[in-house]
């Protein structure tokens, strides 16, 4: 079980971090050190005497009736989620929930996931999503590693788990248990220097890293975004990030805390630009977050003048795109890591004829500082790149079970002035533009960010070298012509050791996440190596036809059907041919590009074709079958007209 004595905890991480080496700023003019002070001056007076679970009380308070949480027919209003969080809440005290005390929670993203949060929070406890389409492996892992002294699933779910020893709740099983408590309030007193969630995020060293977030940290993040937004009870917002993201924290309290109504976004539409669009529309939402893809699909569409939409919020990757004149909506771009509670810069992105230079990430947010620094801790001059660090209320405690890598990662620094501030190293570098925004510049390490997914390379690698067939692997992101990034994994094979990718493939996905397996294979005799003996990544050559581990012989198309299915699919994955066998996630596929699949398909046959097909029949063999089968169907429900109509068509 994780718990600690509160005073204990934070002692600790104090004795951890005590780099006394100071931040130098020799290189900048006495104009220049003045700006960049005022930049930093972010300091808000906020008041931390009532954490998420006495806000959102207060919301049922005042507002008993008013809808809190739609999805699809579902309605939740304020005073059945309050009663709902306090029952689970009862339920999880007599379990031992309390400060301090870490509790895990598998479920999908459905009114139940959120009562189960905030059910979590009244306890007093704090809560550490898992996402349950991760593999039972790393699930099981992480259940460990976190020391978690309840586990809140449903029994779908836990039968593919095999949870350490802790106490399980299945919701759908102990209903009825949980409905015997009482739902008033729970007696407990929450801190603002508490532990409100752990999330974990991509490990360097091989492992994912838990990091921890008070309610102080939270409670920043959500009274700057209120104020940020102009958030009241008339909102709607809408949650659509997976329950391990950090950002569906981000989604949720800053308007349940404020009376406002937050829409589950259904699964089909977050992979539909035009038709997630559509719903925005129909639902009257006013603000949404975006992960970055999905935002600049988004951008490309056409948007009606009449929108209640007012801010699109979107973050968690480069932003490519400025939006058109014609947007009826503000764009905001945000940046920021976990270990800052979810986001640290914010700035609304205008339209510009001028596109050559990609759209800013921002300015600081309330109560945070973020200071530039070279390799030998100067603060470089604006215009120049460096290092981000964060400093403010905004920093998480450290990293759970980790304290040698918190002492690395979050430091301690002198000021010019004398005084000391606590800084997280982001390993992000970016420069100052003359206003005071920030231009992401990349990586001064391997870290990758795919789909708003944050990844560390030693992980993925980790898993790929236990393969019996690989001796040696270096995973890189590479872009293709449409700009969409995917993971490349160069691999050095022990002599004798023949390698199926399909089977590959399969080992991968029973140990690591779909955004985490690469979808290219290149086998190489040797990793190409710099002088210091380290792996030459630029050295690393571009995948092509040729040098790309593929299954077995070309397998040809054999039908109508296949043919015109080969020609939407291999052009859109960027090669020339593909065999009828192959798996479309294997090449290159992801769920993004599958919409693009799945709409020139639709188009091309005239059907409807749901995003799930692409994954239960990923081959074109099996795709053709399911398009024929649709294609059949459509037919035999036409009259003798419309058949006739149809075949003149072609």
């Amino acid at each position: 079980m994780y718990s600690a004595d509160r005073e204990g905890t934070m002692s600790d991480d104090n004795q951890l971090i005590n780099d006394q080496t100071s931040i130098i700023d020799l290189l900048l003019s006495d104009e220049e050190k003045q700006q960049l002070t005022a930049w930093n001056a972010t300091q808000q007076t906020l008041l931390f005497d009532k954490c998420i679970p006495q806000l959102i009380a207060m919301q049922a308070t005042a507002c008993p009736d008013a809808p809190a949480i739609v999805a699809d027919q579902r309605t939740i209003t304020y005073r059945q989620l309050n009663q709902r969080a306090n029952q689970l809440a009862h339920y999880l005290q007599q379990l031992g929930v309390g400060p301090e005390v870490a509790v895990a929670l598998c479920l999908e993203r459905t009114p139940e996931l959120l009562i189960a949060l905030l059910g979590i929070l009244k306890a007093g406890g704090a809560y550490i999503p898992l996402d349950p389409a991760y593999p039972t492996e790393r699930l099981n892992f992480l259940l460990t590693d976190a020391g978690a002294h309840v586990l809140i699933s449903q029994q779908h779910i836990l039968k593919r788990i095999n949870p350490p020893d802790l106490q399980v709740i299945a919701l759908d099983k102990d209903e009825v248990l949980i409905a015997q408590q009482s739902s008033d309030d729970p007696a407990v007193s929450i801190s603002a220097e508490d532990l409100a969630y752990v999330i974990y995020t991509s490990g360097s060293t091989g492992l994912p890293k838990g990091v921890q977030i008070t309610h102080k940290s939270l409670l920043n993040l959500v009274y700057w975004h209120q104020q940020a937004f102009g958030v009241t009870a008339v909102d709607r917002a809408t949650h659509l990030t997976s329950p391990a993201f950090d950002a569906t924290g981000w989604e949720i309290w800053p308007y349940l805390a404020a009376g406002a109504s937050l829409y589950l976004v259904d699964e089909g539409l977050r992979t539909s630009p035009p038709q997630l669009r559509d719903w925005l529309v129909q639902q009257q939402i006013t603000i949404t977050f975006l992960p970055t893809a999905l935002a600049e699909n988004a951008l490309l569409l056409s948007w009606p003048a009449t929108t209640s939409l007012r801010y699109m919020l979107t973050g968690a990757d480069i932003l490519h795109y400025y939006p058109p004149a014609t947007l009826p909506f503000m764009l905001v771009n945000n940046y920021g890591p976990s270990e800052a509670t979810v986001l640290v810069t914010s700035g609304h992105i205008l339209p510009t004829s001028d596109s050559t230079q990609l759209p800013p990430i921002g300015r600081v947010i309330a109560n945070t500082q973020l200071y530039l620094l070279d390799e030998e801790g100067h603060q470089v001059p604006i215009g120049q790149p460096g290092e981000i660090h964060i400093g403010g209320i905004g920093l998480a405690r450290g990293y759970l079970n980790r304290p040698e890598l918190t002492a690395e990662k979050f430091v301690q620094r002198t000021l010019h002035d004398g005084s000391r501030v606590r800084l997280y190293k982001t390993g992000d570098l970016a420069r100052f533009l003359p206003d005071g925004q920030l231009a992401f510049m990349g990586r001064i390490d391997d870290q990758i960010k795919i789909r708003g997914f944050r990844i560390e390379p030693n992980e993925i690698e980790f898993v790929l070298n236990s393969y019996p067939a690989i001796q040696s692997s270096v995973v890189i992101a590479r872009e293709d012509a449409s700009s969409d990034k995917h993971l490349v994994a160069y691999v050095v094979l022990f002599s004798n050791e023949p390698i199926v990718i399909s089977s590959l493939y399969e080992f991968l996905s029973k140990r690591l996440p779909e955004y985490m397996i690469p979808t290219v294979f290149i086998k190489m005799e040797k990793l190409p190596m710099t002088a210091h003996g380290k792996i030459d990544r630029k050295q690393l050559p571009v995948p092509d036809e040729a040098n790309t581990l593929r299954d077995g012989e070309l397998v040809l198309p054999a039908t109508l059907t296949e043919v015109s299915l080969s020609n939407i699919v291999a052009p859109l994955l960027g090669l020339e041919q593909i065999s009828i066998d192959e798996n479309f996630f294997m090449l290159g596929g992801h769920s993004l590009l599958g919409t693009q699949i799945i709409a020139h398909i639709s188009k091309e046959f005239s059907i409807d074709l749901p995003l799930r097909t692409l994954f239960e029949a990923p081959t074109i063999q099996l795709l053709a079958g399911e398009v024929e089968q649709r294609v059949l169907a459509k037919v035999e429900s036409m009259s003798e007209d419309e058949v006739l109509r149809l075949l003149e068509q072609g």
